[in-house]
């Protein structure tokens, strides 16, 4: 991605709009209501379009420099908004046009505010990275974003130290819904959170903990404004919050999370292991494990297959048939690998292999005894997946392997106790590992490092 200012925003001011396709023109126009003094603002643009083969799938993110609202307690801040997720073209470049009625592509775009530091005179251009990743998940998997629904991101936004790792979406309170001439669009707003409050959006719900940090002036105050310097969590600095208002909110209201995805890896306990390279788990006990060679090879051709697939230089139109607009008002978690060493754009591309796996890996078995063994993240939920019988609970891409866990679990009291301490904020040791004898089950949460490179 290059930063440029390019001449659309003058040129539009100037009436010259038929020259731009008109889906991106109607952003532009909703854009302009906003900042008629910026007709020209800063913009991130892929230089390889995405239907040219491209990595990138926004065309542009355009950046803009918010003043705030004094009489709200709003400070200045900088206001990213995406350009590509809608239809902007028409044409079935990048997604297929069904009608003015329905969605423009996956019917929204992503904004984003953080707040100005002072002697800033441009914005940022990490936030840009960061909405080209989120899109990367959209088109891969198809899975739309709704207000209300987490990303676990693992890591601080900006690459830094900060304890902003984490994102709840909301819709954007200035930009509104519109109606463009592919469809409609709604404008989302991805607000950075700590580990604290994403766990506490996953055991209740996004849109309590959004209203929490509304109340909150550093926390985010009205327009939910992202402070990366921010050092404290809603909680730290009202502890009241979490007993009047989430645990309180969890008790009347339950949970509206309806799945998550997850590290999952198993062993059949019903047979034992055919040999020492016996290769039905990624993983035994806390320790990695290799998959045997003729595994890795079909795994290997399989994605070898799918990435030729998936090398055309214009790719083919997105379809609408896959859209979840009318969903009910139920949470769902989005799952992104915790980053090490690599950088986020680096990361997020390499996970495209575990998208484009072919059906041929994914197969289904009754098994009499199991072992599942989970990541921390999805560990923790286990008690919540007991008491609240989340039915969707697990989309894993790694393994090939899909559990409708709650339905095995159905109305296991004595489980759920054992499995309570997994509720805490803190899980301090890991593996942790419960065992069912007479419910031919047994249940492992692990490290994240185990479920690392599955493949080396």
């Amino acid at each position: 991605m290059d930063e440029m200012r390019p001449s659309s925003g003058a040129a539009a001011h100037l009436g010259l709009a038929s020259i731009f396709p008109p889906g991106l023109q109607a952003i532009y126009g909703e854009c302009r209501r906003l900042y008629p003094d910026q007709a020209n603002p800063l913009q991130v643009t892929a230089i390889v379009k995405y239907w040219l083969g491209g990595p990138d799938p926004l065309d542009y993110i355009s950046m803009y420099r918010n003043l705030g609202c004094p009489g709200q307690d709003v400070p200045e801040h900088w206001h990213y908004v995406s350009l590509g997720l809608s239809d902007l073209y028409g044409d079935n470049r990048v997604h297929e046009f069904t009608g003015q009625e329905g969605p423009s592509g996956f019917g929204f775009e992503l904004t984003f505010r953080l707040k100005r530091e002072a002697g800033e005179t441009a914005p940022p251009t990490w936030p840009a990275e960061l909405m080209q990743g989120l899109a990367r998940y959209v088109f891969q998997s198809e899975n739309t974003f709704c207000s209300g629904d987490h990303i676990s991101w693992h890591s601080p936004l900006d690459n830094s130290e900060s304890r902003i790792q984490h994102m709840l979406l909301t819709e954007d309170p200035q930009m509104q819904p519109m109606q463009t001439p592919f469809g409609h669009i709604s404008f989302l707003q991805i607000v950075g959170v700590c580990t604290e409050e994403l766990q506490a959006a996953q055991q209740w719900n996004g849109q309590g903990i959004l209203d929490l940090l509304r109340g909150v002036h550093i926390a985010g105050g009205p327009w939910l404004i992202t402070d990366m310097r921010r050092g404290e969590t809603i909680f730290d600095i009202d502890p009241h919050l979490q007993q009047e208002r989430v645990d309180k909110g969890i008790e009347t209201d339950g949970s509206n999370l309806s799945g998550v995805s997850a590290k999952c890896a198993w062993d059949d306990l019903s047979r034992p292991p055919e040999d020492e390279d016996d290769s039905r788990s990624i993983c035994i006990g806390s320790q990695p494990r290799r998959l045997s060679d003729k595994d890795t090879e079909q795994i290997r051709e399989a994605l070898r297959k799918g990435l030729e697939i998936n090398s055309k230089s214009v790719l083919p139109p997105i379809s609408s048939q896959k859209h979840s607009h009318d969903r009910p008002q139920q949470s769902v978690g989005h799952f992104q690998t915790q980053q090490i060493s690599r950088s986020r754009k680096d990361s997020l591309e390499s996970e495209s292999s575990a998208a484009i796996v072919p059906h041929e890996l994914v197969r289904t078995r009754q098994l009499e005894s199991v072992h599942l063994k989970f990541n921390q993240e999805s560990g923790t939920l286990l008690p919540l997946c007991l008491r609240s019988f989340v039915i969707r609970f697990l989309e894993i891409h790694q393994g090939a392997f899909l559990c409708r866990l709650c339905q095995i679990l159905h109305n296991k009291q004595q489980m759920l106790a054992d499995v309570q301490d997994l509720s805490t904020r803190e899980v301090s040791k890991l593996p942790k590992e419960y065992s069912w004898p007479d419910k031919k089950i047994k249940i492992s949460v692990l490290p994240d490092t185990v479920f690392d490179s599955p493949l080396q």
